[in-house]
């Protein structure tokens, strides 16, 4: 496939994912990787996602409007999962991901079939703060072997059922504070370079036009309607997490 053809297509990816993103608050690094994957090796997509993964969650919370109060609030889990993906990187080649992401999308798949038709779990505002630090240093742990860390995230965030746009903002800080230890890591390790660096900065276009689209989606959704979207789109990654792991 030639350059251009190939930028088309990551382009049209980038708006899709990024539309997801802007819909649900999560979604964009899963959609690239399992669709740019089709067209080009797996660690060149992640490479490409790296910038537009961390802009649009910067993007994300200063739309909320809640860039200080989030880090007021959530400072307990954003040390502990910045720490935990920090310290966790150096073990992850001795690690069998694949067992990892098959367990971690059975509990999506379930938490989220469950939650569909239960009232999600509270945790109460006195316990509040142990809970982060407990699920801010389990989301760092995965973070840190996997790359993935949004699923205990999601599972606390929705325990403190927030309002749609709230939980959003939180999400996107707290995704905005694990981004930026994994992309020191793979600039560390070597898996980026400038060149790519260049190429990831021009995809962050296409995905924030695509968060934008979401965001105006977002604003018909009623909080009954966006929970059930982001059960959906949080099934489906558990689905995806568990096909990655069987079949590569």
């Amino acid at each position: 496939m030639d350059f251009e053809a190939l930028w088309l297509i990551a382009t049209l990816i980038f708006v899709f994912s990024g539309t997801i993103k802007g819909l649900v608050g999560i979604g964009l690094p899963t959609a690239v990787i399992a669709l740019m994957s089709q067209f080009t090796d797996p660690r060149q997509a992640i490479a490409l996602m790296l910038l537009p993964l961390l802009i649009t969650n910067a993007f994300q919370v200063w739309r909320a409007g809640m860039i200080v109060s989030a880090f007021r609030r959530y400072w307990p889990f954003s040390i502990t999962l910045i720490l935990g993906i920090f310290i966790f990187t150096h073990f992850a080649a001795s690690f069998s991901e694949n067992v990892l992401k098959i367990i971690t999308g059975f509990v999506i798949v379930i938490f989220a079939l469950v939650s569909a038709f239960a009232r999600p779990l509270s945790i109460p505002e006195k316990h509040d703060r142990k809970a982060q630090l407990l699920i801010g240093s389990l989301a760092g742990i995965m973070g840190g072997l996997t790359s993935l860390w949004a699923p205990p995230m999601v599972v606390y965030l929705m325990s403190r059922r927030l309002p749609k746009d709230e939980f959003v903002g939180a999400l996107g800080f707290l995704l905005l504070a694990g981004s930026l230890p994994l992309l020191a890591g793979y600039w560390q390790t070597g898996l980026t370079s400038p060149k790519m660096l260049l190429y990831s900065l021009l995809m962050t276009i296409p995905a924030l036009i695509g968060v934008m689209i979401g965001e105006q989606g977002r604003r018909y959704l009623s909080g009954d309607q966006f929970r059930q979207l982001f059960l959906f789109v949080f099934f489906l990654l558990g689905l995806n997490l568990i096909r990655s792991a069987i079949f590569t």
